[in-house]
């Protein structure tokens, strides 16, 4: 397992290595410490499987480089580890297409058991930083197909979660704008929200897990 953590700070970065060390005894950490590096690192290491992002980085916008990793690197989940995580904060990641957020103040259980559930192609959301309180305890854990939904929409909400907008879900499945949109109402539906933040709130309090979708162009 590899594991890519973007972060300037040497105490942090150096924490982070002995407490994922627990995560899996085989586990090869990259280290960046702004845009420039994370790129770079990703471009040596394309085998990468989770991204670990401090939103709070020197000379960058942090969500400007979630929305261009989630962009250049679709196929790689980024959780994000900030130690600002009001509600705005949080639903904005999400919105860019994170696959979580973990406060800088949660504990190592936290962070592991969040590292766990995005790896195996879950949601992690804190239920203090959000609108959705604690109704994000999370349910059983379900498939998208148990929602109700077709396989195509299952591959539709897929990209959906990465942050993908309409266009490029039409070119990565090959599907017109119009099929695309049906879909994504019907999926609305199902989960009962009304914009892809709620989406990925509602998968998260579900425990749904998110294989990847049938078809991706890069």
């Amino acid at each position: 397992m590899k594991i890519l953590i973007i972060d300037d700070h040497p105490l942090i970065q150096e924490a982070l290595k002995h407490v994922l060390a627990a995560l899996d005894p085989t586990l090869e950490l990259v280290q960046a410490q702004d845009a420039s590096d994370a790129h770079a690192a990703l471009s040596r290491e394309p085998d990468t499987d989770l991204i670990l992002l401090d939103l709070a980085l020197p000379g960058c916008d942090g969500f400007e480089l979630l929305a261009d990793l989630r962009r250049e690197w679709p196929g790689m989940p980024v959780l994000v580890l900030s130690a600002t995580h009001d509600s705005e904060t949080v639903e904005h990641a999400l919105d860019l297409g994170a696959m979580g957020f973990i406060p800088k103040t949660a504990n190592t259980r936290v962070l592991l058991d969040a590292l766990r559930l995005v790896l195996s192609g879950g949601v992690y959301v804190p239920a203090e930083s959000t609108q959705a309180n604690n109704a994000l305890r999370p349910r059983s854990v379900t498939r998208p197909e148990q929602l109700g939904l077709t396989l195509r929409q299952a591959d539709v909400l897929k990209l959906l979660v990465q942050g993908k907008p309409n266009k490029l879900i039409c070119r990565d499945l090959r599907l017109s704008e119009g099929t695309v949109k049906v879909h994504v109402s019907a999926i609305l539906r199902a989960l009962n929200v009304r914009n892809r933040t709620q989406v990925v709130i509602e998968l998260a309090r579900r425990g749904v897990r998110l294989d990847p979708p049938a078809a991706r162009v890069r």
